[in-house]
């Protein structure tokens, strides 16, 4: 791929980091301007910066916790405020929390309905509502997991958000589609990022052997990497996609439905 996202204004939230740092990284290097959000100032500066260096002079940190409807829906005025428009929008903020269906108690549940599904929901609004009042085409992704699927049982909350938010793409893909709006989702299995990490020691008690152990139990011998499924969004987010919409692309080595 290259030039992809030539002269595109993209917004990222969760972009600061992990899965979301790795889709702006790429959007960046396919021409776009990018705007990434977070809620720690010094890490989203530092890696404003470091998009500036790879090529988008004008990259945009905007401070933001999305659990705050508020907030989230600053960031997209924050861009069209910065850019004049909005063109895409990636939704790759996302709490994972653990909690079943037996210790999940409200107040986590509230949560992740907050950051996963609610903020994802006012993102597009606002973005939808820029990209049809400038008579304008548009592209958003939504992360999402193959634990939308059904899900392990420690991730009962985040499950449940995160297919609601499946349902949202193709919804809001519907009725789009003639505003020539493409909306999609990638369903994302076990990656390989920072947050991960940081999951797998906290509430695993992983330690420093887990990622190589863990890759070995997988068809690929890896865990996905973010590169790959960063493309793989850049591409849902260009013209090279064509007419795809609502669309939830599973991007794993797993095979929903398959049995040895």
């Amino acid at each position: 791929m290259a030039d992809l996202l030539t002269d595109r204004v993209v917004l990222v939230s969760g972009g600061t980091q992990g899965v979301g740092a790795g889709i702006a990284r790429a959007a960046v290097r396919e021409g776009a301007s990018v705007v990434v959000t977070g809620r720690r100032a010094d890490v989203g500066e530092a890696f404003a910066k470091e998009l500036r260096t790879l090529g988008s002079d004008d990259a945009v940190f905007v401070q933001a916790d999305l659990a705050d409807l508020d907030q989230a829906r600053h960031t997209v005025a924050a861009t069209i405020e910065a850019f004049g428009r909005i063109d895409s929008l990636v939704n790759a903020a996302g709490l994972t929390s653990r909690g079943s269906l037996l210790d999940t108690t409200p107040e986590l549940f509230d949560d992740h309905v907050a950051v996963n599904l609610k903020a994802p929901f006012f993102l597009m609004q606002a973005a939808v509502a820029d990209m049809v009042g400038r008579g304008a085409p548009g592209t958003i992704v939504n992360v999402l997991t193959m634990s939308a699927h059904g899900g392990q049982p420690h991730l009962a909350p985040y499950s449940t958000t995160k297919a609601g938010l499946a349902g949202l793409t193709r919804n809001a893909a519907h009725a789009h589609r003639w505003d020539r709006i493409r909306i999609n989702g990638v369903n994302i299995g076990w990656t390989e990022t920072e947050g991960e990490d940081v999951v797998q020691r906290r509430f695993h008690g992983a330690d420093d052997t887990w990622l190589a152990k863990a890759a070995a139990t997988q068809p690929m011998g890896q865990l996905g990497q973010v590169d790959d499924m960063a493309a793989l969004v850049v591409l849902l987010l260009s013209d090279r996609s064509g007419v795809v919409t609502g669309s939830v692309i599973d991007w794993d080595q797993h095979v929903i439905g398959g049995l040895d």
